[in-house]
């Protein structure tokens, strides 16, 4: 094995943000077999050693490729861009105001104790999530835009915080 590879080619998977979750899965689990530290128990330390960073590193590439943010940042990063650099803040207005839309919603529902309120909004949270991976994916994928790529990272970013913190409201209403 050749710790310079993408995490694409530790995987077998061609290097796109469109990523079919079964084969990453599937070779996950085949490499977990191969390099796991058990199976080197009886070798000498040394091949111990290499069989733990090779597990490290099987088990960081997957959780990297299989959560959409992830993804996204590490495939900028193959293209030399910093998806969170502090100095590229750029969000489009519509996005703004959704998000203070969002956070409002979130707060009435919290407040007012409305579950049905809560699904609603976890819905529309999530069909937008799912909107904004279709169009990193065409970004990064087809356009090669990795400016509007950068920004959709962060919007994503957001949709996660926020879809947490749905959850988190709905355990306070549960209990």
């Amino acid at each position: 094995m050749d710790f310079s590879q993408t995490y694409f080619e530790l995987f077998g998977l061609p290097q796109s943000y469109a990523l079919d979750r079964n084969r990453l899965d599937t070779a996950y689990r085949e490499l977990q077999n191969t390099v796991h530290p058990d199976r080197f128990a009886a070798q000498p330390e040394a091949d111990q050693r290499v069989a733990m960073q090779w597990a490290t590193q099987v088990n960081e590439a997957y959780q990297t490729l299989r959560h959409s943010v992830s993804r996204g940042v590490y495939l900028l990063k193959l293209q030399g861009i910093d998806a969170f650099d502090a100095a590229n803040t750029k969000m489009a207005p519509a996005f703004l105001m959704r998000q203070i839309e969002w956070r409002e919603a979130l707060d009435d529902a919290r407040s007012e104790k409305r579950i049905d309120a809560l699904d609603a909004l976890s819905d529309d949270l999530r069909a937008e999530h799912r909107r904004i991976e279709a169009h990193l994916a065409e970004l990064i994928d087809h356009a090669h835009d990795f400016e509007m790529a950068c920004e959709a990272v962060r919007q994503l970013r957001f949709m996660d915080k926020l879809i947490a913190e749905a959850g988190d409201v709905y355990e306070e209403l549960e209990s």
